[in-house]
């Protein structure tokens, strides 16, 4: 995010400046160099999507809240539950945003009212998210519990929710952080697991991979997903990935923490070479 030429700042002016619990004194505000600063020197359009990992989908799945039915009492139980974890998540990832000098504010579409009918999203009003990216906040969104028309409640992916998001603000890329290198012909926990380097969705929806050429020209993808996870795991990335290139943005999927994700967040990647570990999904050309 950082606007220089790469060097790193002098200092990091932390934005947390809450008192946790146990702690022995407040913590110290630099207010003065704040005030002495022109501007932060961060390109801040950027949003940041989170999902609810072992923070939400354990609640949710022994609840059933993802199936709906809030007349039941262990649901709504669920429910309150899913959405303190899955906000206290949102609340550390802010935190630790904040505290590298990011300008990071959550947002969660429950209280943004966002709502879905059949598990598809119905209501997802976005204008506080954009009047954030205006003011030069980043705003952080996370899957969450919301209602439902027919089901009274379930459980909106994060990845459904980037999807929304790139219809409204035609983003110049998306980059979809995971702990594996990509997509994989089959489970990455498999030896002979051969990463995708690059796939093409046409205008129905079809897609195929271009890079690399399989044997025996093969198209399928085995996909397993985790018996807790509530949202679909690697599937509905994909699903979701290949919705948002249809509309003409280009979608990086690669591991966390790594040169690659770092490139794919600048937007600096080249199916072409060999030297980035990721899959690239864009629509035909």
């Amino acid at each position: 995010m950082s606007e220089s030429d790469g060097t790193a700042p002098e200092k990091v002016r932390g934005m947390d400046w809450s008192r946790r619990p146990g702690d022995p004194a407040d913590p110290v505000v630099d207010a003065e160099g704040f005030a002495g600063m022109a501007g932060l020197g961060l390109d801040s359009n950027f949003v940041v999507v989170h999902g609810a990992g072992s923070f939400g989908h354990f609640q949710a799945s022994r609840s059933g809240v993802h199936k709906g039915g809030l007349h039941s009492t262990l649901v709504k139980a669920g429910f309150v539950a899913t959405r303190i974890s899955v906000t206290s998540l949102n609340q550390e990832i802010v935190r630790a945003l904040a505290r590298e000098g990011i300008p990071s504010v959550g947002m969660s579409p429950f209280a943004c009212g966002w709502s879905t009918q059949r598990r598809d999203l119905a209501s997802a009003n976005a204008s506080q998210i954009i009047e954030s990216l205006h003011a030069g906040f980043v705003p952080v969104l996370h899957g969450d519990a919301v209602l439902d028309e027919s089901l009274d409640c379930t459980i909106l992916s994060g990845d459904v929710i980037i999807r929304h998001l790139a219809q409204l603000l035609t983003p110049k890329y998306v980059v979809f952080l995971t702990d594996v290198h990509g997509v994989y012909d089959r489970p990455p926990t498999d030896p002979n697991a051969v990463l995708l380097k690059e796939i093409e969705v046409d205008d129905n929806g079809g897609w195929s991979i271009v890079k690399p050429a399989l044997q025996g020209n093969r198209k399928e993808v085995e996909i397993s997903v985790a018996a807790h996870d509530t949202t679909g795991g690697m599937e509905t990335k994909i699903l979701e990935a290949a919705a948002i290139a249809r509309l003409g943005v280009d979608v990086y999927i690669t591991k966390v923490d790594t040169e690659h994700s770092l490139r794919a967040l600048k937007g600096d990647v080249n199916t072409s070479s060999d030297d980035w570990l990721g899959t690239v999904i864009r629509a035909a050309k």
